[in-house]
């Protein structure tokens, strides 16, 4: 005997359902009965599916197994459908059975399920979806991504290892599940622009292979200036007295606001500049300079920059030097030859009672340039034999050994 009519609330709780094919899919489903015949709830229960309205236990086309639904004596019709890739949207009667008594009652309902089954899981969500904060900031990322198969949850990736994270399985109000995970770190300039996504596999439950769907956010950091550096134009070989370019540059967000420029003396700090760029004479006096950046959150100075120099001079050496570089030498008066066989010399003394010029190649070397070109790559040759004292047979000084006094200052 089938009895019908009694008072029944069905509760779905779904709007729509996205069926990933190749997978199960879970719909939340409660019921309510008059308080007359929910007491005879038991295991005898039995729930049927169908996309027809004339059915019964024998023809239902829909018929999820004991182990597929939830527990019918506490009301739960949640329902699983293995293989869901064939349910399409449509209308849907749920039928549930059970004996009242010697009674079998019978509960037939309507609901209508929008299905959509892809090949494409859902890409999870980042809260929050953008990221603008301070460095030192503490942040917590959550990424979340919908279960519909509940025996089979997505597994969630981050791109990074930027701290510890929390992987749970909670269940939304209406009653659908979906899989969070929780990343906790403090915000570091090294994140600014590096971007920040997770991914979420999703795996079949037929075996096929599985799929991902990523999503990603770009943090904004921002960060008083970092890795303050100087650099020097022209690079090494530097001459005394020569004009050089120092270039202040560093690493910072907001942009940098302003560079300024000091010359270290010792404890003393002099200001001698802004810019991002500063230009010099190098000298004795004035060879060790340091440059702060400054933006809205701070500032940072660069370490001190010596500027190492050559100390390059023209001279006669004395008499018993000539002597002993005419020995060396005899007739070969090839210069950069000459100069090769005084390697062993280590250090050449002046002659202190002679004027000591300044070399200016273009100057001394108007015609020769023959003669000029071999000074030229011969100096290039002596810059990595530093320090000594260089001399030579020059015709154009009409046969005057001349010395080259090369010197790392």
């Amino acid at each position: 005997m089938k009895l019908f009519g009694f008072l029944l609330l069905l509760l779905l709780f779904f709007i729509k359902i996205n069926v990933l094919r190749g997978s199960c899919v879970n719909i939340p489903c409660s019921f309510d009965l008059d308080n007359t015949y929910d007491k005879n709830l038991d295991n005898s229960c039995k729930a049927y599916w169908s996309d027809s309205s004339s059915f019964d236990s024998e023809n239902a086309k829909l018929k999820p197994t004991k182990e597929m639904t939830g527990d019918l004596t506490k009301k739960d019709c949640t329902t699983t459908f293995n293989n869901a890739s064939y349910l399409q949207s449509a209308k849907y009667y749920f039928r549930l059975e059970y004996f009242f008594f010697i009674h079998l009652l019978t509960i037939h309902e309507q609901i209508t399920l929008n299905v959509f089954p892809t090949d494409d899981p859902p890409s999870p969500t980042l809260t929050p979806s953008t990221l603008e904060v301070e460095e030192g900031a503490s942040v917590s990322l959550t990424c979340s991504a919908p279960a519909p198969c509940w025996s089979h949850p997505p597994a969630l990736t981050w791109s990074s290892n930027l701290g510890q994270s929390q992987e749970t399985l909670q269940e939304n109000q209406d009653k659908t599940k979906v899989r969070t995970s929780v990343m906790n770190f403090n915000a570091s300039h090294l994140h600014h622009g590096n971007k920040i996504s997770c991914t979420a596999v999703y795996q079949k439950q037929d075996g096929s292979p599985d799929v991902t769907a990523e999503t990603s956010l770009t943090p904004d950091i921002s960060y008083s200036p970092k890795d303050v550096q100087i650099s020097i134009s022209p690079s090494a070989p530097i001459l005394e007295n020569q004009k050089v370019t120092l270039t202040c540059s560093s690493n910072a967000n907001p942009a940098v606001e302003n560079y300024t420029w000091y010359r270290a003396d010792g404890d003393l700090e002099t200001f001698i500049g802004t810019g991002s760029s500063f230009n010099v004479t190098v000298s004795k006096v004035k060879s060790t300079f340091f440059c702060k950046a400054t933006n809205e959150l701070g500032f940072k100075r660069s370490s001190n920059l010596q500027i190492n120099y050559w100390l390059l001079k023209l001279g006669i050496p004395d008499s018993h030097i000539v002597r002993h570089i005419v020995r060396r030498t005899k007739k070969n008066s090839n210069f950069l030859q000459i100069a090769l066989n005084l390697s062993s010399i280590n250090q050449l003394k002046l002659n202190t009672e002679e004027k000591v010029i300044s070399f200016d190649m273009n100057r001394v070397f108007r015609k020769k340039s023959q003669e000029k070109q071999l000074v030229i790559f011969t100096l290039q040759f002596l810059l990595k034999m530093k320090p000594l004292y260089w001399c030579g047979l020059l015709s154009a000084f009409r046969g005057t050994i001349l010395c080259f006094a090369l010197k790392s200052i």
